[in-house]
Parts: C-alpha cells; sequence; structure tokens
C-alpha cells in the first residue's frame, strides 16, 4: 500500500460501494436507491464483476478505514455507504466506460483529497469468508 496517496484498490472497493449499493443508478431520483447500502458479500460481488478479481481480506479493510477516514463511505450495521461527499465525487466524475470507471476514480480521489486514517472498522477472517461464500456460493 502507498504511504502517502490513493491506492488503485481503494478507488475499486469506492466504486463497488457505489455500484454496489444503488447510487450509480437512477441518477434523476435519490429515492430509487437503496438507502441501506450494500452488504459486505455484495461489495465483493460488485468488486469481483468490475476486475474478475476478489479483492482481500485486508484489500477491503485498508480501503474501507481510508474511504471512512476521508469521509467518504460510512458502515453503519453491516451495510456500506456513500457519504454525500462520497457522492458529490462520483456524480462530478467525467463519464467514462465501466472498463475505465476505477482508474477514473483512482485519479479523482488522488486529485481531489488525500485518504484518511483514523477508521478504525475492521473484518475478520470468518466474517470475511462468510461473505465470500455468501456471493459466490453455486
Amino acid at each position: 500500500m502507498a504511504e502517502a496517496g490513493w491506492d488503485r484498490s481503494d478507488a475499486w472497493i469506492f466504486v463497488s460501494v457505489v455500484i454496489g449499493g444503488g447510487a450509480g443508478r437512477h441518477l434523476r431520483s435519490p429515492n430509487t436507491r437503496r438507502p441501506e447500502g450494500v452488504p459486505l458479500a455484495g461489495l465483493l460481488a460488485t468488486a469481483e464483476h468490475l476486475q474478475d478479481a476478489i479483492p482481500a481480506r485486508d484489500e477491503v479493510e485498508t480501503a474501507i478505514q481510508r474511504l471512512c477516514g476521508a469521509d467518504l463511505v460510512t458502515v453503519q450495521d453491516g451495510f456500506f455507504r456513500l457519504t454525500q461527499a462520497g457522492e458529490r465525487l462520483w456524480r462530478t466524475r467525467p463519464r467514462s466506460g465501466l472498463s475505465s470507471t476505477v482508474d477514473t476514480m483512482h485519479g479523482i480521489l488522488t486529485r481531489s483529497r488525500p485518504p484518511g486514517s483514523g477508521s478504525t472498522w475492521s473484518v475478520t477472517e470468518a466474517e470475511y469468508t462468510a461473505a465470500v461464500r455468501a456471493a459466490f456460493a453455486p
């Protein structure tokens, strides 16, 4: 992980929160989004869809800590959700295809603000494994 700036995996997890939570849909109607956000299993499934890989437990944990510390994402009752600042950042990005969205957001994060610190959110190995099973079990 880069000490001074955002990692690409931070952007990957941010975009997964956005898409998994439905904030990327229905731009005209905020009340059509899922108010509760996205659970860990949904975040992992979305991340896998975006990059054809499942993020490692430590990638998720570090990214969420940095995103929460920067006031872009919150975690409440097991659901990940964008903050108003996170939603503003997402809404003002240049539009691009899904394949380049993570790279686009990585650039925006890098230019907009430093990664946050101070968040103590964590996920145990057992919680992570259960979420992987829930997301990818046949």
